[in-house]
C-alpha cells in the first residue's frame, strides 16, 4: 500500500498511466496495433511500438538538454532550431562527400554538425552566464538566427543525401530495438551517472534553487551555467540528426519545428519543476515517450491537423490535472494533514511531549 502511495506521488507514474491509456484506445481502434512482424525484404522487425520507440529519440535528446536547464531556472526555446543546425550540416556534408567513404562521412558530418551546434550553444551560455540576459530572451534569439544559419547552410532549400551508415541511425535496429533509441537511452544512461554519481546534479539544482546562497557556499555558477546550455545544444543536435537520418532530408523550416514546446512539456510531465532547482531524467524520459505516443496516437485516429493541437493539449492538461496533489485529493475527497507546529518548519516533528522540553547544551552536544 505505501508502496503505490509513493508511485501516485510520482509524477511520471502518470505518465506510464497515460502511455498505457493511449495504446488502449489504439488496441481497441485497431486489435492487431501492437502486433510486431517481420519484414520480408529488410528482416527487421516492424510495427506500431518499434515506431514510437524510433520517432522517441530525438524527442528524448532534446528533453534531456531541457531538464538541466529547466533546473537552473532558465529555458531554451532554441533546441528545435538546433536540430534543423544539426541536420542541415550532416546533409551538406554528406551530400558533398558523396564519393568518399561512407562511414568517414558519416563520421565527418556527425563531428561537424556537433561542433556548430556546440559553438551557437556555447553563445547562449557566454550571454547568459557571463553577460546575464535573461535566458528566455537569449534563446528566443538563437531560435531565429538558427534556424537562419539552417536557411544559410542549405541555400533555403530542402537537401538530401545518401549514406547507408547514417541512414541505419534511424531504421537500423539493435537487439530489435531501432539503433536511434538504443543510442538515446545509452546517452541518457551516460549523462544521469555524469550527474547523480558526481556533485555536478546537485550544483545544478543549487543554482536553480538560489543562485546567491550557492555562490557563498563556494558553488561558480558561470561555468556550470555555460556547460549545461553547451550540453542542450548539443543533445538536441544528435536529435537532429536521428531526426534526418530517418528520411535523409533536411527542412529547414520543418525539422524541428515547435520541438522545443514538445521538449517543455516532457520535462514538466516527468516531474521537474519550471521554477528550477529540481530534475528528473527519469521523468523526462518517459515524459518525451508520452509525446512520441500522442504524436503516434494522432496520426493513428486520423485526427485532423487543424485540431491537433487542441488535441494534445485536452491530454497533457488531464495528465498535469492528474499530477496534482490538490486536484487528487478534491476528487478522492481526502483532506490534507495538518503540520504539527514546530521551531523549524523544514526540520522533522518532534514528539508533543518533547515539544515544551527545553534542550540543554550538553544533550545537543
Amino acid at each position: 500500500m505505501n508502496r503505490l502511495k509513493i508511485a501516485l506521488r510520482t509524477p511520471w507514474f502518470w505518465a506510464i498511466v497515460g502511455i498505457a491509456l493511449l495504446l488502449t484506445i489504439n488496441t481497441l481502434k485497431d486489435p492487431g496495433y501492437l502486433a510486431l512482424s517481420v519484414n520480408p525484404t529488410t528482416g527487421l522487425l516492424t510495427g506500431n511500438l518499434l515506431d514510437i520507440l524510433r520517432i522517441s529519440a530525438p524527442i528524448i535528446m532534446i528533453a534531456l538538454g531541457m531538464t538541466f536547464v529547466i533546473a537552473t531556472g532558465g529555458i531554451d526555446l532554441s533546441v528545435g532550431s538546433m536540430m534543423a543546425v544539426g541536420g542541415a550540416v550532416a546533409m551538406e556534408t554528406l551530400s558533398s562527400l558523396d564519393g568518399a567513404a561512407p562511414v568517414g562521412a558519416m563520421l565527418t558530418a556527425i563531428g561537424l554538425a556537433l561542433a556548430l551546434a556546440i559553438v551557437l550553444g556555447a553563445i547562449n551560455g557566454f550571454l547568459v552566464s557571463v553577460i546575464g540576459l535573461q535566458p528566455f530572451i537569449t534563446t528566443l534569439i538563437m531560435m531565429l538566427a538558427a534556424r537562419g544559419i539552417a536557411r544559410v547552410i542549405t541555400g533555403g532549400q530542402n537537401t538530401n543525401a545518401t549514406n547507408e551508415p547514417f541512414r541505419l541511425l534511424a531504421n537500423g535496429q539493435i537487439f530489435g530495438l531501432p539503433t536511434s533509441f538504443v543510442l538515446a537511452i545509452a546517452i541518457v544512461v551516460l549523462v544521469a551517472l555524469v550527474m547523480r554519481r558526481t556533485a555536478l546534479g546537485l550544483m545544478i539544482e543549487s543554482i536553480g534553487i538560489n543562485p546567491h546562497a550557492s555562490r557563498l557556499a563556494g558553488i561558480r555558477p558561470r561555468p556550470i551555467l555555460f556547460g549545461v546550455y553547451v550540453l542542450a545544444a548539443a543533445l538536441a543536435a544528435v536529435g537532429g540528426l536521428f531526426s534526418v537520418s530517418e528520411v535523409m532530408t533536411v527542412s529547414v523550416g520543418g525539422t524541428g519545428n515547435l520541438m522545443e514546446l514538445d521538449a517543455i512539456l516532457a520535462v514538466v510531465i516527468g516531474g521537474t519543476s519550471l521554477a528550477g532547482g529540481k530534475f528528473s531524467i527519469v521523468g523526462s524520459t518517459v515524459g518525451a515517450l508520452l509525446i512520441a505516443t500522442l504524436n503516434k496516437t494522432v496520426l493513428f485516429l486520423g485526427i485532423p491537423a487543424a485540431a491537433t493541437p487542441a488535441f494534445k493539449a485536452v491530454v497533457i492538461i488531464v495528465l498535469v490535472l492528474l499530477q496534482s496533489e490538490r486536484v487528487r485529493s478534491w476528487v478522492l475527497g481526502r483532506k490534507r494533514t495538518p503540520r504539527t507546529p514546530t521551531g523549524d518548519p523544514g526540520g522533522p516533528t518532534r514528539p508533543a511531549a518533547e515539544q515544551g522540553t527545553p534542550v540543554s547544551k550538553e544533550a545537543v552536544a
